[in-house]
This record gives C-alpha cells, sequence and structure tokens, in this order.
C-alpha cells in the first residue's frame, strides 16, 4: 500500500504542522522544520516512516532472529 500523501511529504509529517497550529513558538517551529528535514531524508532514501522504525529496531536486535524463541525449539536426540 502507498503511503498517504500531503504536500509532497508522508502524512505523518503533518502532525508536527499541526502542533505548531497549536502552539506557535520558535522552538516548535524548529521541531517541525527538524521533522520535516528527517522525513524528507528517510524519503529520499527510499524508505518510508515505518520501514525507518523497523530499520532502527533491526539495529538493536540483530540480523539473525530465529523464528522460534530458546525454550519451545526442540532438542536433538540420538538413538543410536
Amino acid at each position: 500500500m502507498r503511503p498517504v500523501r500531503f504536500f509532497g511529504f508522508d502524512a505523518r509529517a503533518s502532525l508536527s504542522f499541526f502542533l505548531l497550529l497549536l502552539y506557535f513558538r520558535w522552538i516548535t517551529f524548529g521541531f517541525v522544520l527538524t521533522s520535516t528535514i528527517i522525513f524528507w531524508i528517510l524519503e529520499k532514501n527510499g524508505l518510508t516512516f515505518s520501514a525507518a522504525i523497523r530499520r532502527f529496531r533491526l539495529s538493536f536486535s540483530g540480523y539473525d532472529r530465529p523464528a522460534l524463541m530458546t525454550f519451545k525449539r526442540r532438542k536433538l536426540k540420538d538413538y543410536g
């Protein structure tokens, strides 16, 4: 499914603009500008926001993730 767009950006970036409308201060403007630049960089790298979060989580968990947890794996038995 394609992501929802709002003026050329991901729709999740518009949430920060809504915050700017409610609380217009310089610090909020800086937050909106920073979040918009982050979304733009993600788009340039070919990632959606959810894909970037999954890649960030992958950096902590590692690339080798087994399908079953350790205590659910079957033990190998030798009937020799």
